[in-house]
């Protein structure tokens, strides 16, 4: 059988980074320290993350016809990834994410989405007709809700399992949750999602057993640093991170959700899964930059 292949529909971005010693405050000016300009934007970063470790990846997405878009489906091929279904958009400009990073690592981020926003349910519904059952598929909140839904519903037609990272958190149909079959919200998006704000064991699976009664199998929580939690109706864990010197979070939930469907495209088992994507993040997060930080499959193994 051919290897199973991974489906990530998303946002592709050119991230512009300026790394400081402190986030500024609304209505203060700060002097940086460093500027730096990668390829970014949340469906992109978990393609390439997923491509680096080693998978077969097509990704499904729109830039602009400007040098930002053209740039990044090269950056794309350059990583293996198949850009079939990477559409050029004439009328609108590739999106650009504004970071900010302080000497801590944390970031505060500004999207403008652009052309990711005019991704369509006629596009996306062309390029996982191309998939089937052995293939998974694996998307963001990053492009319109419309087309996160029509993804999920194309796959769950082909019976194709469906990893939903649900960032940045906006509300999705109800009528979606059954066919989610993981789904990867960090501590702020549970909160969004289901009201429960996580603070401990108790409080995690209160907000996980919400998404169990929307139709949700299984529920992946990231604690950052901490590591994640894992809950079903039959088991539930927490995978602890390794202790690292962070210099830039910024796509650590990324390569987290790119590694973790890398692993269960191979059939490792869930704590199996989990542990690479929390090794896997943690390596990311000791270097500055989104797609530029994501591990290597040697790195990780």
């Amino acid at each position: 059988m051919a290897q199973t292949r991974i489906f990530v529909v998303g946002s592709s971005n050119t991230d512009m980074v300026i790394k400081s010693d402190k986030l500024p405050a609304p209505g203060e000016t700060i002097l940086g320290n460093q500027f730096l300009m990668n390829a970014g934007g949340k469906g992109a970063n978990q393609a390439v993350a997923a491509a680096k470790l080693g998978a077969d990846v097509h990704f499904v997405g729109k830039v602009g016809d400007d040098i930002f878009g053209r740039q990044a489906v090269e950056g794309l091929k350059n990583v293996g990834i198949n850009t079939r279904f990477v559409y050029t958009d004439p009328n609108e400009p590739s999106g650009v994410a504004l970071i900010l990073v302080d000497k801590k690592g944390e970031n505060s981020i500004s999207v403008a989405s652009g052309a990711n926003s005019f991704l369509n349910t006629t596009e996306v519904t062309e390029a996982i007709a191309e998939a089937n059952e052995y293939d998974l598929l694996l998307v963001q909140l990053e492009t319109s809700i419309q087309t996160v839904e029509t993804a999920i519903q194309q796959a769950s037609l082909k019976n194709m399992p469906v990893i939903l990272n649900p960032a940045p958190a906006q509300e999705i149909p109800l009528s979606l949750y059954p066919k989610i079959t993981f789904i990867t919200p960090n501590e702020t998006e549970t909160e969004f999602f289901t009201g429960v704000k996580v603070i401990d064991l108790t409080t995690a699976r209160k907000a996980a057993q919400i998404f169990h009664e929307r139709g949700t199998p299984h529920v992946i929580i990231t604690l950052g640093a901490k590591g994640a939690f894992y809950h079903s109706e039959t088991e539930q864990f927490t995978v602890d991170s390794p202790t690292v010197n962070a210099v830039d979070t910024t796509a650590a939930g990324d390569v987290f959700n790119g590694a973790l469907t890398v692993a269960l495209s191979e059939k490792k088992s869930i704590r199996e899964a989990i542990t690479f994507a929390c090794m896997a993040a943690a390596i990311s997060v000791t270097r500055m930059g989104a797609q530029a930080s994501a591990p290597t499959r040697a790195e990780v193994s």
